[in-house]
């Protein structure tokens, strides 16, 4: 028999009976999971057979599972080291859940690989053994992504791959590895004049980032990862490393093939794992201004985002916080703002191009009932505002003491933008939820930060009835179910009504064609079947 995974290694080892006469029949098995015999106590897995019962054939022999992770993190270990292989309780726990509200299940053994043909090496030995293979970076998803929901070898690429390769200052790129994350990579690059603005909040991993089609609070300028990603080092799951633009390439632009960079940007690790990405570096801007303004309502705030974009005001932030987020910022990060709808704005240019932005913005907030413009033009001032928009999800924790939170995000085009954002804080009201807001409303994407008590299934049920809710509305504006957390497991159902049968299918079959044991990454994007 062929096992999958490595069923709770060492420490919870059973000896599985796989020898059974012609006429016995065979268990059934969903999603990788073993199926109790009731007769035995034993558990079995077989994959790939097409009957409920074994074709007459040599007698197969018991496999000792205990036997067989030992082998295989044996195995391992001569790749990367003792050092660099783990199956201890609290390393596995801590690679099995991200920051999100899915259940998380942990991984059999952790590695961590020191290069890419480490990386190359541990996907041939999984696929060997046919065990499954979860990419990790930081875990800071919130759709339970890194999720081992059929257990296997999770493989952490940011601990030891965590360098900046190459810097291409005249052309505006840089190489980096999967331990590098955003901050990292400004800190880096300032001192040439030079920055990475892809925003998502939290201090992601670069590679990780591209693996999600992240994007953030610069994107109405500055674009998502997939404007700013020209290449990609990729560890299939046989082992074999590609790279998306071809080796060494770094143009802004190719017309050469098929574009398998965009083909990898958002794939979830279920394609491949991304050893490092070739990123877009820009121009800090001379002159940069940030301010916050109130308004009465949310449809004020967003008919201020939508008249702007008309007027093609050249935006570098706009956020969208409502009242209830308001109120937990100001509580969470000690700021003293009316607890009223507010944007926080952001402006780049010349001195003379941000002195008229504002002057545009500040007569279009004024049109729509907008309050006084509070500016923020020293760094640690600037600092300090957007601090605390990116402290948004810890502050709404931090109103309902206890709580968790069901984060979830939908994009739609900026026309579409008000009636949603007034639907959804309509149907949060009726549901009787705390739902704080934000938004990077410049882009037509926004969040809701649904808190619900763990203990209460009947919340949480409300809770995932408002947010699947909110996707289809946006599917149905011509939008999108996720804007930029990708589908993980909360959103596989609303993918495939977003792109219908057909579509999910050409989905499945190019993950067939690059991954045809089904080992990377399993039960995230779409099911199998």
């Amino acid at each position: 028999a062929i096992m999958r995974g490595v069923p709770q290694l060492l420490s919870r080892a059973r000896l599985v009976r796989v020898g059974f006469s012609a006429s016995e029949p065979v268990l059934a098995v969903q999603a990788g999971i073993l199926q109790p015999d009731k007769f035995t106590q034993t558990f079995v897995q077989i994959r790939g057979l097409k009957s409920s019962k074994v074709i007459s054939q040599a007698p197969l022999t018991a496999v000792d599972i205990a036997d067989s992770g030992k082998q295989l993190k044996q195995e391992l270990e001569a790749i990367v080291g003792p050092g660099n292989v783990s199956s201890g309780e609290s390393v596995v726990l801590q690679h099995g859940q991200d920051e999100g509200p899915h259940p998380g299940k942990s991984p059999d053994i952790v590695v961590f690989p020191s290069s890419t043909e480490e990386v190359s090496e541990v996907c041939k030995i999984c696929t060997r053994h046919n065990t499954p293979i979860i990419p990790y970076g930081t875990g800071t998803g919130l759709e339970g992504g890194i999720s081992a929901v059929e257990g296997g070898v999770c493989v952490n690429v940011s601990k030891n791959m965590n360098k900046i390769l190459q810097i291409h200052q005249e052309d505006f790129s840089a190489v980096v590895q999967p331990g590098i994350s955003r901050e990292m990579l400004n800190q880096e690059v300032r001192s040439d004049g030079l920055w990475f603005p892809v925003d998502p909040g939290a201090d992601a991993s670069v590679c990780g980032m591209c693996a999600t089609g992240a994007s953030g609070t610069n994107a109405v300028r500055y674009g998502t990862m997939k404007e700013n990603c020209l290449n990609l080092e990729v560890v299939l799951a046989d082992g074999r490393i590609i790279h998306t633009a071809g080796i060494g390439s770094r143009p802004k632009k190719s017309s050469a093939g098929y574009n398998l960079t965009s083909l990898f940007l958002g794939s979830e690790g279920t394609l491949g794992i991304i050893t490092s990405a070739t990123v877009c570096l820009h121009a800090i801007p001379e002159s940069v201004a940030a301010a916050v303004v109130g308004f009465p309502t949310v449809q004020n705030a967003v008919d201020t985002v939508v008249m702007t974009l008309q007027c093609s005001v050249p935006m570098a932030r706009m956020e969208l916080l409502d009242e209830v987020q308001m109120k937990a910022c100001n509580e969470y990060s000690g700021l003293s703002y009316p607890e009223t709808p507010h944007l926080f704005l952001e402006f780049h240019g010349s001195e003379s191009e941000v002195e008229s932005q504002t002057e545009t913005v500040r007569d279009i907030a004024a049109d729509n009932e907008g309050g006084e413009f509070q500016w923020a033009v020293q760094q640690e001032d600037r600092t300090k505002l957007w601090t605390a928009r990116h402290r948004a999800y810890y502050a709404d924790i931090a109103l309902r003491p206890g709580c968790r939170s069901l984060t979830t995000d939908v994009c739609v085009p900026v026309s579409a933008l008000p009636d949603l954002v007034t639907a959804t804080k309509a149907d949060i009201a009726e549901h009787g939820l705390i739902g704080p807001m934000v938004g990077h409303v410049g882009d037509g994407n926004f969040h809701t930060m649904l808190l619900f008590d763990p203990a209460d299934p009947e919340e949480f049920r409300k809770c995932k009835e408002v947010a699947n809710k909110m996707a289809r509305s946006a599917i149905a504006l011509g939008g999108t179910c996720t804007g930029e957390h990708g589908v993980g497991q909360g959103k596989m159902v609303l993918l495939e009504e977003q792109f219908g049968k057909d579509g999910i299918d050409v989905m499945r079959q190019i993950k067939g064609a690059l991954d045809p044991q089904q080992l990377m990454n399993p039960g995230k994007v779409f099911s199998r079947n």
